[in-house]
């Protein structure tokens, strides 16, 4: 199944992992590229590479959950596959919850519905590690419990049994992908960043770096280029279709250890480190296992390396000068 020649829609698309997968599809050579996003957290500078490298992008400034603009949208774009990374993130669940949920659950049922009734060919939709909650074994695999501990995981669960349903009961193309913790460039450095824009962000303010709890919780971070080409590999092999495909590294570190590691990297091995109260819902251990990827696209995620790391770093470096 190639991508090479399909029109093709990512929803979240100017954001952290969608932009890294819009510069990925194009590589596939798609007949087009449509990217859906409301800039919640999308920033248009995430595109310019793109728009550099491929003429035929097309910018919807839409909710993705709303089911009749999405209609729209894919029955004038004559779209072929969805790539659905459209959600709101896990902090702002913390602040509006019953939104999140709202939101999040309703941006299944839209493109489940799209699907159901021929206006898409493929739907890949992307889920979150955070549906399991922490660990009750390790490696987690996709048969693992799912014991959300936010508003914002529960919706993602949510929305995987929503598509899972439809894919039993309407018999649609679809499969779910469930990332862990994604590092790499264009992460927001802003309010909802993730560690490493943080750990970057305040060394070169001279303030201290902060660490929700005692910061032994552990993460299977990834570098986002492989889950943008897990994504593509899992749209390409049809076995993929109706199952959860975990898109990890098989390996943790702590929180205190990464921070190590990149205060090493950054050169300030001695920046001051202090710990806050607990995160709420904060999970304790995450460790994917990718044997099911494995087994069914070939393709295994190799883990974090200085080289990535050093990308990630000198990217934020590069926007703080």
């Amino acid at each position: 199944m190639e991508l090479k020649g399909k029109r093709i829609i990512v929803t979240g698309g100017a954001g952290f992992i969608g932009s890294n997968l819009v510069d990925r599809l194009i590589d596939e050579r798609p007949e087009s590229l449509a990217i859906v996003d409301n800039f919640f957290l999308g920033k248009e500078e995430n595109l310019t590479e793109a728009r550099g490298r491929f003429g035929n992008i097309t910018v919807y400034r839409l909710d993705a959950s709303n089911l009749a603009a999405m209609d729209h949208v894919v029955r004038k774009e004559k779209t072929d596959i969805v790539f659905n990374l459209a959600v709101i993130p896990l902090p702002t669940s913390l602040e509006y919850p019953a939104w999140t949920i709202d939101t999040n659950v309703q941006i299944a049922v839209t493109f489940c519905e799209l699907a159901r009734t021929g206006a898409i060919r493929t739907l890949i939709h992307c889920s979150s590690s955070e549906a399991y909650g922490s660990a009750i074994y390790s490696s987690m695999d996709e048969a693992h419990p799912l014991a959300p501990t936010t508003p914002y995981a529960a919706s993602k669960a949510s929305a995987d049994q929503i598509v899972l349903s439809y894919c039993q009961t309407f018999g649609i193309d679809a499969a779910i992908v469930r990332p862990f913790n994604n590092f790499g460039p264009r992460q927001n450095p802003g309010s909802y960043a993730g560690l490493i824009p943080i750990v970057v962000n305040r060394v070169s303010r001279g303030l201290p770096i902060e660490i929700y709890g005692d910061g032994e919780q552990t993460r299977d971070y990834i570098f986002v280029r492989y889950t943008t080409e897990a994504l593509v590999r899992i749209y390409a092999a049809p076995a993929t279709r109706g199952k959860v495909i975990n898109v990890a590294t098989g390996r943790e570190i702590t929180v205190n250890d990464l921070v190590k590691k990149l205060l090493k990297a950054l050169h300030h091995a001695d920046h001051p480190v202090v710990h806050t109260e607990e995160r709420p819902g904060d999970v304790r251990r995450h460790c994917g296992d990718v044997r099911l990827l494995k087994e069914l696209t070939g393709f295994e995620p190799q883990a974090i390396s200085d080289t990535d790391l050093e990308e990630t770093m000198q990217w934020y470096l590069g926007r703080l000068r």
